[in-house]
């Protein structure tokens, strides 16, 4: 028998906001409280009853908390906004524009507050946090996975693992550098200055700016890869390539030979290595 997995079951966080997080998920966003665990400790004698509550988030899934009766919020679980603890967040999918629109809609009425709302590769997405200061996102895929993801997922890291086993990773420039390497070495490449962009569309608008730089070459895809080439210094401006800064955060992701000399909110400027 293969085994796989069929998808989320449900995630769970604590609170020590019962009231707020029940308005919050059931009232402000509309998703339907579905069961409640109601239950003395479990486990060591020290763990408090608590209240154990989902809510339906689409697909068969839920979002669960845990409440924890008669217990003070340890220093170490309270959610603050630092990039480290928003790495671990929960974001939902909706299929187009309209429903995304309609759902950011729905929670400005309720009186959420959005931060922010960008596209970033393969979806578009806006965030906000919850009474716990929790990230929350919704977003709608701009495109599927294909196999090109697969491979140059594979690529992106069997790079980093190398880089790593080199020195302690401190940038990604020496992960894009690494992959950068490996590429040139599976399609020999003569020019002092190599950068690999996958054919994936969030990055056309790189390539045609690539295309109007008057020192650089555009070749075409070999196995799913773009490649520029240059023997001299060149310059990309990210307004000029009508790039997000999401996307022009990762202009480089499918790695290069050369060596950065500025890379900034608007300007990328790559020179020969030597």
């Amino acid at each position: 028998m293969q085994l796989r997995l069929n998808g989320v079951h449900h995630s769970a966080r604590p609170t020590w906001k019962l009231r707020e997080t029940i308005e919050f998920y059931r009232d402000k966003m509309g998703l339907p409280l579905v069961h409640c665990v109601s239950s003395r400790g479990w486990g060591a004698a020290e763990h408090p009853d608590f209240l154990h509550f989902f809510f339906d988030s689409g697909a068969g899934g839920t979002i669960a908390f845990f409440y924890y009766l008669g217990d003070e919020q340890p220093e170490h679980l309270i959610h603050r906004p630092e990039y480290n603890i928003d790495a671990h967040h929960t974001a939902w999918r909706v299929e187009s524009n309209e429903e995304l629109l309609a759902w950011r809609s729905r929670l400005e009425q309720n009186g959420v507050e959005i931060m922010y709302q960008i596209e970033h590769e393969v979806i578009e997405s806006f965030y906000f946090r919850d009474p716990n200061g929790y990230y929350l996102e919704i977003g709608r895929p701009l495109r599927e996975y294909v196999e090109l993801d697969q491979r140059d997922s594979a690529a992106t890291l069997e790079a980093a693992l190398t880089a790593e086993a080199e020195q302690p990773l401190k940038n990604i420039e020496s992960v894009w550098r690494a992959k950068g390497k490996a590429l040139n070495r599976i399609y020999p490449c003569t020019a002092a200055i190599s950068i690999y962009v996958p054919d994936f569309p969030e990055f056309e608008a790189f390539l045609a700016c690539a295309r109007q730089v008057g020192n650089c070459h555009v070749r075409e895809p070999v196995d799913g890869y773009w490649r520029i080439e240059a023997d001299r210094e060149i310059s990309f401006n990210r307004k000029a390539a009508g790039l997000g800064p999401a996307l022009w955060n990762s202009a480089l992701a499918g790695g290069f030979c050369g060596r950065i000399i500025e890379y900034n909110r608007d300007v990328l400027r790559i020179a020969r290595a030597d």
